[in-house]
């Protein structure tokens, strides 16, 4: 294919850089480098900090900050949603006026609203990846763009969510294989990702406990009062924090580890962290929420109804009784950077193509 010239939308809060804020961060970074390494002509929207190594042009936006007099509306909203209300404003109102000029199409791979609202406004194809359960603002611009943008959902339980707004085609996530490389396990689970209370960290320890297994939690507390009041109290000798970790260290500690827990507490739109987990030859216990379902296989892990302990902890056992190099072959076969990227290639040639048409 010839290389294309891609804008890709990602957040204006987060930085595309490791130490990753979560999962949708991982996944953009992971996207932008294997479409560069294709070809592919890469601007990146996305917060200050991001990495420069990608490289990926950063289309830059000014800070907002409210002048005094409008700060004292008093139905104003909080800083933090202006500026993202402004960062991506500025960015639509620029890709209305120049980007026809400049690209040959927009993936959208963030969770605000305006850049679906505003992709009727655009004269060049706009994809949007959700990855999220309907929320209120992106449900309502959804609504109104219609057929304006094209619209891609992480897994079938995703598309099955959004089945009463909008239409949505599956392509699912995929992981770096090479970067994921395969290791010889180890005696201790792992858990891994944003320790907030809808990741359900807490609920690892008490089935790694149940089971009889030492645990290792990594990740950013993105919520401080759900790690003071459900994750340190439980923290012990069996049971310790390793921080949140960058790279390297969290790709080897996940490849030394027996299992990887994953615990979601809502309907997971995917499971980034099982995928990087199998890549890695190690085995997943999880609860069976959302697209979990999809990727995790008999000859991957083992499922477990969702919010029981009792069954997650015997899920734990079973999984890490699996061979590696099956888990690791189904990760390299369904799972990878590189499938996902084909299935992505293939739309983008497709919409391309119909505009020049048109």
């Amino acid at each position: 294919m010839t290389g294309l010239r891609i804008c890709l939308i990602a957040s204006s809060r987060f930085p595309i850089a490791e130490p990753f804020a979560g999962g949708l961060e991982a996944h953009t970074h992971s996207l932008a480098a294997a479409l560069i390494a294709r070809g592919h002509e890469v601007t990146l929207f996305a917060a200050a900090g991001s990495d420069p190594a990608l490289p990926a042009e950063a289309l830059e936006v000014d800070d907002f900050l409210p002048t005094a007099g409008a700060r004292r509306d008093i139905s104003a909203a909080p800083d933090v949603f202006m500026r993202d209300h402004h960062a991506y404003l500025s960015l639509m109102l620029d890709l209305q006026r120049t980007g026809h000029r400049r690209f040959d199409i927009v993936h959208n791979n963030c969770l605000h609203h305006l850049p679906v609202a505003m992709a009727p406004a655009l004269d060049i194809p706009l994809v949007t990846t959700l990855h999220t359960p309907p929320t209120p603002w992106l449900e309502s611009a959804m609504r109104l763009a219609g057929a304006a943008t094209t619209v891609i959902a992480v897994s079938e339980a995703t598309a099955t969510q959004w089945a009463d707004t909008i239409r949505a085609e599956v392509i699912r996530n995929g992981v770096d294989v090479r970067e994921w490389a395969a290791g010889s396990g180890g005696t201790a689970a792992v858990w891994f990702g944003r320790i907030v209370p809808e990741k359900g960290a807490h609920l690892a320890i008490d089935a790694a406990r149940t089971a009889g297994m030492d645990l290792v939690l990594a990740g950013p507390r993105h919520d401080p009062s759900y790690f003071d009041q459900e994750i340190a109290p439980r923290l012990g000798p069996d049971v310790r924090y390793a921080g949140h970790l960058s790279g390297e260290p969290l790709r080897q500690l996940v490849r030394s580890s027996r299992v990887a827990v994953v615990t979601p507490c809502w309907d997971e739109p995917y499971g980034l962290v099982a995928a990087e987990a199998m890549a890695c030859g190690t085995p997943v216990a999880a609860f069976d929420r959302g697209g979990l379902a999809e990727i995790v296989t008999p000859g991957s892990g083992r499922l477990a109804a969702p919010g029981d302990v009792p069954a997650l902890a015997a899920a734990m056992l079973a999984a890490g009784r699996l061979p590696r190099e099956g888990v690791r072959r189904h990760a390299e076969t369904q799972l990878s950077i590189e499938r996902m990227v084909d299935e992505y290639e293939d739309l983008y040639l497709s919409l391309t193509r119909m505009r020049a048409a048109a």
